[in-house]
């Protein structure tokens, strides 16, 4: 049984082995480069404020091909769990139906709980592998980019840390739960719908859900936020907003400036002293034409504002991964049992 599964997906697993081999290539050739340049810059033995450092190396790569490669590289890792359960997962078991030789394997002496663990088992193992790989050849190249973005210089994009949503699916261990989910998905989809093309269908549509509500609604919760005050400095603030409601009075929305490096930041709201959410209204000091900038500062100062700041930081990215892979595993785990069981009770 495991002959014949490994000669029917070898195909794919030589191909796959190819790409590896290539990208090992190439991101070894152009990672030694980029190392080399982040010891040169200092940043390699830097042990203090390494703000201008960070934001100096983030500066020269924007000219280049190191830049390009970045957001290649995130781009990839987002791409390959997906076409794994499209491609992998999706017509495993699918296309056994479509072509009804499953008829004949089932009435071999290999049970169909026996030849549903081994396919998914061998295959699923592959996957994850290449995710594996793959996660860690692009995390090994842009340890240094992550790590200056990390510093969380005001020019170098602090959106894009380890724990931004953006980077953090894309770094670690985490590749290789979506990639079990993804392939786990797949397969379950062909075994329900038991066509290729509708259940590939079903299988991006519903991994790509999972990935944008993972991260807007699951992972900001895996591990209790950390909440943080601060006096709010209107000289310093991020943003002013007055709204104008009509004939009623106006509002006004601040936003203050609170740097954690390499924190991924969940609310930054303006609270009164008595706790309560600041909305105005603004004085004339900041609706008037004829008022300075200065005057509107200083009439905010004078309310004693305090920024109320929800965050993860930068000390849970491995913790958050762990946690966050456990969850990809175990609904992994859950759509393999429900292929077993629901193969185990169909129809030859």
């Amino acid at each position: 049984m495991i002959w014949l599964t490994w000669r029917q997906f070898r195909g794919q697993a030589i191909t796959s082995a190819a790409v590896l081999a290539v990208l090992a290539i190439a991101l070894g050739i152009t990672g030694h480069g980029l190392v080399s340049r982040y010891d040169q810059i200092g940043l390699g033995t830097c042990q203090a404020t390494c703000t201008s450092l960070a934001a100096k190396f983030i500066d020269e790569l924007q000219v280049g091909h190191y830049s390009t490669m970045f957001f290649a590289g995130l781009a990839l890792m987002y791409a390959v769990p997906a076409l794994i359960g499209i491609f992998w997962g999706a017509p495993l078991i699918a296309r056994e139906f479509e072509h009804g030789t499953h008829r004949l394997a089932w009435n071999q002496s290999v049970s169909r709980s026996r030849w549903a663990a081994v396919k998914l088992g061998l295959v699923g193992l592959a996957a994850v592998a290449t995710a594996g790989l793959l996660s860690l050849m692009i995390s090994w190249w842009a340890s240094p980019i992550d790590h200056a973005l990390n510093y969380g210089a005001a020019n170098t994009g602090a959106g894009y840390s380890q724990l931004s949503p953006l980077v953090f699916a894309a770094r670690g261990i985490a590749p290789l739960g979506y990639a079990a989910f993804a392939f786990a998905l797949g397969v379950t989809a062909g075994v329900l719908i038991r066509r290729t093309v509708p259940a590939m269908a079903v299988t991006l549509v519903i991994f790509a859900g999972v990935q944008i509500l993972m991260p807007t609604v699951v992972r900001p919760h895996l591990i209790l936020p950390v909440q943080a005050t601060a006096p709010f400095n209107a000289n310093t603030a991020d943003d002013f907003v007055i709204t104008s409601q009509g004939n009623g009075p106006a509002t006004m929305m601040l936003t203050g400036n609170y740097s954690r490096p390499g924190a991924w930041i969940l609310s930054n709201q303006t609270i009164t002293p008595s706790g309560r959410l600041f909305d105005g209204p603004p004085a004339r000091a900041c609706t008037s034409n004829s008022a300075s900038p200065q005057a509107c500062d200083n009439w905010v100062n004078s309310l004693h504002l305090r920024q109320l700041i929800t965050y993860q930081p930068a000390s849970r990215f491995w913790p958050l991964q762990f946690a966050e892979t456990g969850v990809y595993l175990v609904l992994a785990v859950a759509l393999g049992a429900l292929c077993t069981w629901r193969i185990r009770r169909r129809r030859a």
